[in-house]
């Protein structure tokens, strides 16, 4: 069976690195990206049976790219054959991150959102709505706590299920790309849709969202 490829994606400080080391285990390649002093670290996963290399990409806010990480980050996604990304986010800040998700949504790219840090969000009030959310973007969302291993096997099951094209969700953009879905926003309305997004379906209920922020 073909060895697939998973790039792990979010800012610094989200769980990328906790989610690559439950994923791959103790034993990783950490290298300089060729040409660049930025480190990628790499790792070797069965995921329900099927052969993932995983790549723990460099802290990324945008793909348009102003630091030496984010061009790493594209540069991979660009010239590597990724199958899959797994789009890691805080979900205390939700609103701020969703932005990086409809760039990777917009670049037609096979793509999970997993929503993690609930529990923390919870504590201070922040209630996610998963399933509301996979309705809007059009894409398979799971909700984790990746410290306490919460929520990782029904992420290893959307990873598996997306891999062997048995996993399908509708909504407001296309599985895996906004194109030829009629209202999808366009690259220069790409950060006005998160917001969008989180008043329609209620996605973020606390203090943050009833300050508007």
């Amino acid at each position: 069976m073909r060895r697939r490829k998973l790039a792990i994606i979010g800012t610094p400080n989200v769980g990328k690195s906790v989610l690559f080391n439950v994923l791959t285990g103790a034993y990783a390649t950490v290298s300089n990206y060729p040409g660049t002093t930025v480190e990628v670290s790499r790792g070797f996963a069965r995921i329900r049976g099927i052969p993932f290399e995983v790549i723990d990409t460099p802290g990324t806010y945008s793909l348009v790219p102003m630091t030496e990480e984010e061009r790493v980050t594209l540069s991979l996604l660009l010239s590597e054959e990724v199958d899959i990304v797994v789009h890691v986010v805080d979900a205390r800040n939700l609103r701020r991150m969703l932005p990086l998700t409809l760039q990777l949504i917009e670049a037609d790219l096979k793509l999970i959102l997993d929503v993690n840090i609930l529990d923390e969000a919870e504590r201070i009030g922040i209630w996610i709505d998963i399933p509301g959310l996979e309705r809007e973007l059009g894409v398979p969302v799971v909700g984790t706590v990746l410290t306490r291993g919460l929520g990782v096997d029904a992420l290893k099951d959307r990873v598996a299920g997306c891999v062997q094209g048995i996993s399908s969700v509708s909504g407001a953009f296309g599985v895996g790309g906004a194109s030829g879905v009629p209202g999808a926003p366009g690259i220069s309305s790409i950060h006005d849709a998160p917001c969008r997004a989180c008043a329609r379906l209620g996605a973020c209920r606390g203090p943050d969202s009833a300050r508007g922020a």
